[in-house]
């Protein structure tokens, strides 16, 4: 198995893995990436299309190792994706269509090859996706790595007045996880960057859409709503009556990459949290009683029926899983390792360094081995119980994943430096 002991090991290894195609992200001609690069008999996931939030996460990996082409492309072409589709926005803000049916709400999953929205029954109502847009596009436009057109302005007005609307700092969303309906911390938390992010954008010249002005005094309330909604929930993910749900992998997006806590107890609360109640010996829980990709679920679950939306009843699904028998996912050590090293910048504590390395040595350790039926040095979405053993799934390798390998791999040299 790979490890990392000494700053020496970095860069041997990341070479190793780069001649393995560990870090191989296939892409379509418009920049956009499938959620997965997938051998034909895995098709059966969908995870051939394009989804908003991996992309974004993948995309980011690329601007932090310095592909900034990459990136941009990338999110202009998700500008393009969502003005094609405007509509939605607009009529959900003007009230003529009704946005507590997912279905209704802008598309996070569609067609990447002609940015067609797929007609099938999808969780699309996800705050977080719409949010992680909006703050990549506004963050490489404050940055001046490309110039906004008219459209793409009235586009992030339409966005702002999207999420005024549907009172994203209530709003029951599907969330990360595409499951039932509730209201999530991991959502609120990326809107409220994605808006501040967008009131950068905004200081010189406010935004206009018809009528309407996108300028401080609209942005700052909103904000601050969604603020407040954080303060009321966090350390937790959901605190609703019969929705609750104390830990869940998702809020560690809200410290890195987005850095929205902004309170030291508060994101330390979140990390000993998943540590102590989501970790596994081979990845880490999405939350306790998470039913996908439970022991068994190949033999259990039909192919055709492994990953269809489930978010209006997930009764079934559930029935199947024995609680600590979650899956366990790849994509949170990396991000864990990211976290620790971050901290150990800001401190100086070795402390921290020691759980750098450590994260990262667990992330390697998630790679596929030799005689992996997907290869060697891939990088899963997810291990499982299949007849007591603990394997990938299907879903590998997850470009997700590799991303946030990536990124782990770049603050540990930083770290090291």
């Amino acid at each position: 198995m790979i490890t990392v002991s000494s700053p020496d090991d970095i860069q041997p290894i990341l070479e190793y893995l780069q001649q393995k195609n560990t870090f191989y992200f296939p892409v379509l001609e418009n920049g956009l990436f499938p959620a997965a690069d997938l051998q034909t008999e895995s098709e059966y996931t969908g995870y051939q299309n394009v989804w908003v939030r991996d992309n974004i996460h993948i995309a980011h990996a690329h601007y932090v190792n310095g592909d900034i082409v990459t990136a941009v492309k990338n999110i202009i072409t998700f500008a393009t994706y969502f003005i094609k589709h405007q509509w939605r926005f607009e009529k959900i803000i003007v009230g003529e269509l009704d946005f507590n049916n997912p279905i209704n709400r802008p598309h996070i999953r569609f067609n990447g090859n002609d940015l067609s929205e797929i007609n099938q029954k999808w969780s699309h109502a996800q705050n977080d996706a719409l949010g992680y847009f909006v703050w990549l596009f506004c963050k490489l436009a404050n940055e001046k790595r490309f110039t906004v057109t008219e459209s793409q302005q009235q586009l992030l007005a339409l966005f702002a007045l999207y999420f005024d609307k549907i009172q994203y700092w209530q709003d029951e969303d599907n969330g990360h996880w595409e499951e039932a309906k509730k209201i999530e911390a991991s959502s609120i938390g990326v809107v409220v960057t994605a808006l501040t992010e967008l009131k950068t954008l905004i200081q010189t010249e406010p935004l206009h859409y018809q009528n309407k002005c996108i300028d401080y005094d609209f942005l700052n309330p909103l904000i601050e709503k969604g603020r407040c909604a954080l303060k009321e929930i966090l350390p937790f993910e959901c605190v609703q009556p019969e929705k609750q749900r104390s830990y869940d992998g998702a809020l560690l997006f809200l410290i890195y990459p987005l850095n929205v806590i902004q309170n030291e107890t508060l994101e330390d609360q979140i990390l000993e949290n998943i540590r102590t109640h989501l970790q596994g010996n081979y990845g880490i829980r999405r939350y306790i009683g998470d039913s996908y990709w439970s022991a068994d679920y190949k033999d259990k679950v039909k192919a055709e029926q492994r990953t269809i939306d489930v978010s209006d009843d997930m009764s079934q699904r559930d029935s199947l899983l024995q609680i600590g028998q979650e899956a366990q996912w790849c994509i949170f050590d990396p991000i864990m390792s990211v976290i620790y090293g971050l901290k150990h910048k800001k401190t100086g504590d070795k402390k921290y360094l020691q759980l750098q390395i450590d994260y990262l040595n667990r992330s390697l350790s998630q790679l596929t081995l030799e005689d992996s039926p997907f290869g060697a040095f891939k990088c899963p979405e997810l291990y499982y119980l299949e007849k007591g053993h603990y394997v990938p799934n299907d879903t590998t390798p997850l470009l997700w994943t590799q991303a946030n390998l990536w990124i782990a791999f770049k603050t540990m040299e930083q770290s090291f430096s």
